[in-house]
């Protein structure tokens, strides 16, 4: 069956469906609309090791846990073993996380740029020192995994490397996200990497799949494609949380139902709120501009739509915007 339940390490999963770490976007309010779409596990967006070690609570209002989050994992950044190690351990002294997880792919300049993310797919030793450190500091009560990327460019391909020394370091699964880092978030993913790192795993550990995944149907080709254990849904899920419930209907009888307009609108505004309970309501309403942008998509005026959205301000004035696309569309 292409929909299964997945174990890392000690911890299990009824599926196999997963809503990957996003930075900026993968707050508990939007895990929880996505836990609530059909999503078996969560990742928060990456954490600063160092931020965190140093007290920030920015830092540390990333890693809140959804009411409806049954189990979680936490994502950290940092280019030091002894802080992210450190990190660790302040994660779960502080938090209800179920697994760590070393981002290892993240190909963003700034933390490039610090040893961090995609410079330690390049730099396996290092990744190494960093997951072997991370996994002794957390004493076996919670997995560590990692996140890694195809390799630095085209002419530099290490991901076999990188997996070699997260295997060695004793991680309990491992995503890939099979772009280089000089693609950043452009070109084609390649699959045919990821189905190259189930086959080198060769089922020692799980290995999940990131990279082009807009509909069900994506995710289904790359269950079938490549054999790997799950996938991660990152910018198919903006705007759409549904589409982990829609997969894993398509997983299990061959298609799937689509989802009203207003069924979507009304889960964006409950993101809305659940944010403002969060974040107050003039920094909910600026960030949700954007997540209103996703939601939005297909009704019809949209050009006019989102010009509006992107200068919302209070949750009245999305009321008053949707009300009206809404009632527009229907006429239409």
């Amino acid at each position: 069956m292409l929909y299964h339940s997945v174990k890392i390490g000690s911890l299990e999963l009824s599926g196999n469906l997963f809503l990957a770490p996003v930075a900026g976007y993968s707050d508990r309010s939007f895990r929880s609309i996505c836990i609530e779409g059909g999503a078996a596990f969560t990742y928060t967006e990456m954490v600063s090791a160092e931020a965190l070690t140093r007290g920030s609570g920015k830092t540390a209002s990333l890693m809140l846990r959804a009411p409806n989050e049954s189990a979680y994992a936490v994502q950290l950044f940092g280019g030091n073993p002894e802080t992210v190690a450190a990190a660790a351990k302040l994660v779960l002294e502080h938090t209800p996380a179920d697994c760590i997880d070393i981002n290892c792919g993240c190909p963003v300049p700034k933390i490039v740029k610090t040893g961090a993310g995609s410079a330690l797919t390049r730099e396996p030793e290092k990744l190494y020192n960093i997951a072997k450190e991370t996994v002794k500091a957390v004493d076996g009560k919670v997995p560590v995994t990692v996140k890694i990327r195809s390799g630095w460019d085209a002419q530099h391909i290490t991901w076999k490397e990188a997996a070699q020394a997260a295997l060695d370091a004793g991680v309990s699964a491992i995503t890939i996200h099979p772009r280089t880092r000089s693609q950043g978030y452009e070109g084609k993913a390649d699959w045919s990497i990821l189905k190259a790192l189930v086959e080198f795993i060769d089922g020692r550990i799980p290995v999940f799949g990131s990279g082009d995944i807009f509909s069900p149907q994506d995710a289904k080709n790359m269950l079938e494609q490549t054999l790997c254990s799950g996938v991660m849904f990152a910018r198919g899920a903006m705007g759409h949380p549904f589409i982990f419930r829609q997969t894993q209907q398509l997983l299990e009888t061959g298609k799937f139902e689509e989802i009203p307009l207003e069924e979507r609108i009304h889960a964006g505004f409950k993101e809305l709120s659940l944010m403002i309970n969060d974040k107050g309501e003039e920094v909910a309403c600026r960030e949700m501009r954007k997540r209103f942008c996703a939601y939005s998509k297909g009704i019809h005026g949209g050009a006019e739509l989102r010009r509006l959205l992107v200068s919302a301000s209070t949750k009245k004035d999305y009321e008053c915007i949707f009300k009206e696309a809404l009632n527009n569309s229907l006429k239409c």
